[in-house]
């Protein structure tokens, strides 16, 4: 595992975009701090850059530095067993393209080995988005990935390719008011 984490560490610090496991689907990432990186990871995707992307943090220290201190019901939620992505409002510390037009942001704090180790490593927060051509089905396994988005990162992890990914996040929202909405479960 410490080779696929620094390979995707120099491709991260070199601005390149992932292909990569995570710990809910594979997702396409990049360093949550560089615009031209995020924008690759849009034009690859082929998705409008109004619809937000979300980041992965590798635990609660650094997800307190993106939102600033959490209340305690809020920290309950974002340490959740099943993985859970929370939509923050005002969030900083990330590259404006990936802030909603509100500057709310998605943050997940990973769950899995290799992508905390991997941010860990890195240092900053990680974009993430399904691995597919937006509007489209986000594959299960790595075999459906597309082959468009294959070619198009700039690397690849070829960490658990042979398992299912099924499961998205639970997704949460904290409103302006600070109201929790469940988006998804």
């Amino acid at each position: 595992m410490k080779t696929f984490v620094n390979e995707g560490c120099e491709a991260l610090a070199q601005g390149s975009t992932l292909l990569f496991p995570t710990d809910t689907i594979w997702g396409i990432g990049c360093d949550a701090t560089n615009s031209e990186s995020i924008k690759k990871v849009y034009s690859l995707k082929k998705r409008k850059d109004v619809k937000a992307l979300i980041c992965l943090v590798s635990d609660f220290e650094m997800l307190e530095l993106l939102t600033g201190k959490l209340e305690d019901d809020i920290k309950k939620i974002a340490l959740a067993s099943k993985p859970t992505t929370v939509i923050y409002p005002n969030v900083r510390g990330v590259a404006a393209d990936l802030k909603a037009e509100n500057g709310s942001v998605g943050i997940r704090i990973v769950q899995d080995e290799f992508c905390r180790k991997l941010i860990e490593r890195f240092g900053k927060p990680i974009v993430s988005t399904s691995a597919n051509m937006s509007g489209s089905q986000s594959p299960k396994e790595f075999k459906e990935i597309d082959q468009a988005i294959l070619e198009g990162v700039d690397h690849i992890v070829t960490l658990k390719t042979k398992e299912t990914r099924t499961s998205p996040s639970t997704l949460i929202l904290i409103d302006t008011d600070g109201n929790l909405k469940t988006l998804r479960a």
